[in-house]
């Protein structure tokens, strides 16, 4: 069963806001009972200390208990559900002071809406206009509480609906900057963050003594001359070069599930994942040989031949390491441009 929408938003977040909401709600009900303007009649206190205390028990709980085992707990939507209960139990014990509750089932609405997911904020918000409607059905007049009745789940739905809608939204917007800040806007590759985030994912597994864990290649390449091709054609042109580029490896370095990366100017990466090193050497050469056979065509019809020089490190022949991959293949690139360039080098 897809139990997503059971969890909050932001597990830590959503434990330090419940946390103190409960501890601030625990100080209301205290000051309520301490400064009321006349005696709590028949076992108001006794309701009110044991509120107090419930509700301190349930503060420190939820600060002190790891935000992964509320979530087993299903503790984001019992918690809110429950106040919603208690609320209700000291209404009806406080009928005289029933104006009180509203604000305190709002803030059952306002957690649910600003912290938890869409369907398990819409059953919090149900629950908490229920559970007011029914308090008022029992401690006003028929008219009276129907009227305060619709008022009350006019405010408390559509500060729901608001609140999800808002925080949908930023979701939303979170998600496409974190997007943004993976690719690269010119090439459209990932990042280098997003690179080693992968590359250190494929060296975390330990490698198979058997062999039959083929590795992780790392392939860094660059083109070759590249200040030539600024200095004579233009930065545009050399954009151009870095975008004519990138499709090529898409094209040509497809199966395997790569990573694409453009690391910083115009060096750019091949992960390869489940790869030996005889074969990553090969599609190395095989890239070096598909960027030769396309040059780019220029804004002025004429056409540009590109070469690449490219280096490949393997794991675990060269390094069983994030840093030490990427400076086995850095030395392998380099030896590929001091050979004549326009070749692939697989590090000794």
């Amino acid at each position: 069963m897809n139990t997503l929408w059971l969890r909050p938003r932001d597990e830590v977040f959503a434990g330090r806001a419940l946390s103190a909401l409960f501890a601030i709600s625990a100080g209301l009900v205290a000051a309520y009972a301490a400064v009321a303007p006349q005696p709590i009649a028949g076992t108001g206190y006794a309701v009110a200390a044991a509120l107090v205390a419930a509700l301190l028990t349930w503060a420190a709980v939820l600060h002190l208990v790891p935000a992964a085992r509320l979530t087993r707990w299903g503790a984001w939507g019992l918690c809110p559900i429950a106040g919603v209960g208690a609320i209700a139990v000291v209404a009806l014990a406080l009928p005289e002071e029933i104006a009180l509750a509203h604000p305190m089932f709002g803030l059952c609405v306002l957690y649910a809406g600003s912290q938890l997911r869409g369907p398990a904020a819409t059953v919090v918000t149900v629950l908490a206009v229920a559970a007011d409607t029914a308090v008022l059905a029992v401690v006003e007049a028929p008219r009276a509480a129907a009227v305060a009745a619709v008022f009350v789940a006019a405010v408390l739905g559509s500060t729901a609906v608001l609140l999800v809608q808002v925080m949908n939204r930023m979701a939303r917007l979170v998600s496409a900057l974190q997007r943004q800040a993976g690719l690269d806007s010119l090439t459209g590759l990932v990042s280098r963050r997003v690179l080693d985030d992968a590359l250190a994912a494929a060296l975390a597994p330990p490698w198979s003594r058997d062999g039959s864990d083929a590795g992780t290649a790392l392939i860094l390449l660059d083109v070759d001359t590249f200040k030539s091709i600024n200095d004579v054609h233009g930065h545009p042109v050399g954009d151009d070069a870095l975008v004519h580029l990138a499709g090529v490896l898409r094209t040509h370095a497809r199966s395997g599930d790569p990573v694409l990366a453009r690391l910083g100017g115009d060096e750019l990466a091949v992960l390869l994942r489940g790869c030996t090193a005889q074969d990553a050497a090969a599609r190395a050469e095989q890239l070096v040989e598909a960027v030769r056979a396309t040059p780019l065509r220029l804004p002025d019809g004429t056409w540009l031949a590109l070469s690449i020089s490219v280096g490949v490190a393997h794991a675990p022949r060269h390094a069983n390491d994030l840093r030490g991959l990427y400076a086995a293949a850095d030395a392998a690139l380099y030896g590929a441009k001091r050979s004549g360039r326009d070749r692939a080098v697989l590090a000794p």
